[in-house]
């Protein structure tokens, strides 16, 4: 169990290195549902490379970060929120927001309405479907 302990907290140093500029990146406001005044933390889109990567890291708060990782405690009224994610101009986090806009498209007619919004570009669509394959 030391062994899995020790790996994570190396993991969370090797991450904790990105800090300043995605706190730079973001304006200190969560990348997901823009909330500012509340604690962030960096999130590993996944899927998660071997090594960190700054490109697959966003900065997001307590409630989105929760709702990604336990969809059964999805309030999906928080998620109209990506209304402005599916514009956003760092590739990962418009990625991660059409593909939890996919999900939620399956139960919420808001939802479907916004994914006809939906502009992509090139090979955006894979990235899209590589994390949907991960969401839960």
């Amino acid at each position: 169990m030391a062994k899995g302990l020790d790996k994570h907290q190396a993991r969370q140093q090797e991450l904790s290195l990105f800090g300043k500029d995605l706190v730079r990146r973001c304006g200190s406001q969560c990348e997901m549902c823009g909330a500012s005044g509340v604690p962030l933390s960096i999130y590993e889109v996944a899927p998660v490379p071997s090594e960190p990567d700054f490109d697959r890291c966003a900065m997001f708060c307590d409630s989105c970060r929760e709702q990604i990782d336990y969809p059964k405690r999805r309030d999906n009224n928080h998620w109209r929120c990506l209304n402005g994610a599916i514009w956003s101009q760092v590739p990962i986090v418009k990625a991660l927001a059409v593909a939890m806009l996919d999900k939620l498209a399956q139960q919420e007619a808001w939802a479907k309405d916004l994914q006809e919004q939906v502009y992509l570009e090139g090979d955006e669509q894979q990235e899209i479907d590589r994390i949907a394959a991960e969401l839960k």
